[in-house]
């Protein structure tokens, strides 16, 4: 026990030793996580005021969960596989949250284009439609409208709120939407019938991202039973053919190292087929 608290001990000092060589390095990869996590949780509507002081907490804690494993459990290697499953797994949520928000408004968009169109050929000015939208929308497009609304209220350019609006939502088709209002504003064309022409391509490319999506369906369903069937066997030979080895997959070093390894294929393989059959790239 003594000379396995020693080990870990030495592993340690040398791996903060490593890690004040590569301070730089570490603090550049630590600005960058802070700075995608802050971007996503902006378009999430999350405060982000402490979001530097939470991180820091969260990593000290999967610092002690890393180190009950290592010491306690002795398994280092399954520790720092869970440690980085502790720092990775939050991050990919949140930005799997703000991914799928922004989907939701593009498949919102388009009825909202022809709201506003009806709102404008009603003889209601591009405020006054903008204003019904942001009342009648469901969320979480109408949260965007609000926002548009309320900064304009206060004084701000329409133009700059469409722009910040574009930036904020990362959306190719409210880009389109923003500048077909803007080109109509500055020509004084007419912003209804552009306006039904945008959703009416909008919506024909939504029907064929929805036909590739349920094509594709089966193949991502594949994919995510293929990723646990490695667990399954595992179980499987726990339980019923041969307990004893598959326990010193988990006991023993080399075991460890094995489990580790196949654990990160396994999910380069999944994510790597997730992202082959997403029709939304």
């Amino acid at each position: 026990m003594f000379e396995y608290v020693l080990g870990i001990s030495l592993t340690g000092c040398a791996a903060g030793l490593m890690s004040y060589a590569a301070s730089d390095y570490l603090a550049e990869a630590f600005g960058f996580v802070e700075t995608d996590l802050r971007d996503k949780l902006r378009r999430l509507r999350v405060g982000t005021k402490n979001l530097r002081k939470y991180l820091v907490a969260w990593l000290v804690a999967v610092a002690i969960v890393l180190l009950l494993i290592a010491v306690v459990g002795r398994a280092p290697i399954l520790g720092v596989l869970v440690a980085m499953l502790l720092v990775c797994l939050p991050w990919y949520r949140v930005r799997q949250l703000a991914e799928n928000r922004r989907l939701q408004i593009e498949d919102q968009l388009a009825d909202a284009m022809v709201s506003l169109s009806n709102a404008i050929k009603a003889g209601l000015s591009l405020g006054q439609a903008l204003e019904i939208l942001a009342q009648q929308s469901p969320p979480p497009i109408c949260q965007e409208f609000q926002q548009i609304v309320g900064e304009y209220q206060l004084g701000k350019p329409l133009d700059r709120c469409l722009i910040e609006a574009k930036v904020r939502l990362r959306s190719e088709n409210f880009a389109l939407f923003a500048a077909a209002m803007e080109a109509s504003r500055e020509s004084g064309g007419r912003l209804n019938e552009t306006v039904e022409r945008i959703a009416h391509s909008v919506r024909e490319l939504q029907r064929l991202e929805r036909k590739i999506q349920s094509e594709t369906a089966q193949a991502r369903s594949s994919a995510f039973y293929m990723a646990l069937a490695p667990f399954a066997i595992l179980m499987m030979y726990y339980f019923l053919i041969d307990p004893v080895n598959t326990e010193r997959l988990f006991t023993e070093v080399l075991g460890q190292i094995i489990l580790g390894i196949s654990l990160i294929l396994n999910l380069v393989a999944y994510l790597w087929a997730r992202k082959i059959l997403n029709p939304l790239i």
